[in-house]
């Protein structure tokens, strides 16, 4: 990942909270698992030295292809990645928000009293808006009971990286934007004007409450591009589709806004050399 990695200036910048937003659930999934091999990797090799936490919301834990990004990570750095890569992974599936407060209870007690192996470097929650999907109605008594759970969840996360000095990715998902397209969607958006993927403006979901909670902002989109191309012997061009995705850095407190264009290989997220 050389252009994603030095868009957020480093795993530093990861403290605390980001948030990638995506319509489409596996690039997001995908940019988290190669993260958790990544972080593994000593700071001078772009990593954070440490083990991970995954904390997965829906669907089934991809653990195929977390095992062929481990595999490749290992034959990549043999000397610095254990045979094993996996075993510095530990996986959780949560259902609810209360579960996930739980937890992240045992986290810390974990983080506190085993010294055995990799000390946890990465926490990642994927996703964030699958535990809020139904659980809450739009009464004003249960919209005040969401918006508690979420500064509940963003200050345990907060705690945990300030007293243990880890990252924190949590990934969102995005949802139409209903609304005038001159105006923004509705939630600060750094220097981006709107948030436009596979033709469509979205916002992100859960709205101002769950904004308001983070510190950084990353957003990964696609759109298709119309070419024209020459085919050797052909009467004329023919009309071929090619699709771009692009990595925004939407809003940090201490970096300005960058975007860098990926593809998504065996390997994992690369980015492309512009």
């Amino acid at each position: 990942m050389p252009n994603t990695r030095s868009l957020l200036g480093g795993w530093d910048t990861l403290q605390l909270h980001n948030r990638i937003s995506r319509g489409e659930w596996f690039w997001k999934t995908q940019l988290c698992l190669q993260l958790t091999v990544r972080a593994q990797l000593p700071p001078s090799h772009g990593g954070l030295g440490g083990s991970s936490v995954y904390i997965f919301t829906e669907f089934s834990f991809p653990f195929r292809r977390l095992q062929q990004l481990g595999n490749l990570y290992h034959a990549s750095y043999p000397n610095l990645i254990r045979l094993e890569p996996l075993e510095d992974i530990y996986v959780h599936g949560v259902h609810d928000a209360q579960q996930l407060i739980h937890v992240l209870g045992d986290i810390e007690a974990f983080i506190a009293i085993d010294h055995t192996r990799l000390p946890v470097k990465l926490i990642v929650i994927d996703s964030i808006a699958a535990l809020f999907r139904s659980q809450y109605q739009t009464t004003p008594a249960d919209l005040k009971r969401r918006s508690e759970m979420f500064f509940n969840i963003s200050g345990t996360l907060k705690g945990l990286a300030n007293k243990f000095g880890l990252a924190v990715v949590v990934t969102n998902q995005v949802v139409d934007f209903i609304g005038p397209h001159d105006k923004m969607n509705g939630v600060r958006l750094g220097n981006l004007e709107s948030l436009d993927t596979s033709g469509r403006r979205v916002s992100p979901a859960l709205g101002l409450a769950w904004a308001h909670c983070i510190n950084s902002r990353v957003f990964l989109a696609r759109h298709e591009q119309s070419i024209e191309v020459n085919i050797r012997n052909a009467p004329s061009t023919s009309i071929c589709s090619q699709t771009h995705r692009t990595f925004h850095l939407v809003f940090a407190p201490h970096l300005a806004y960058a975007s860098a264009e990926f593809v998504i290989k065996k390997e994992g997220i690369v980015g492309v050399s512009q």
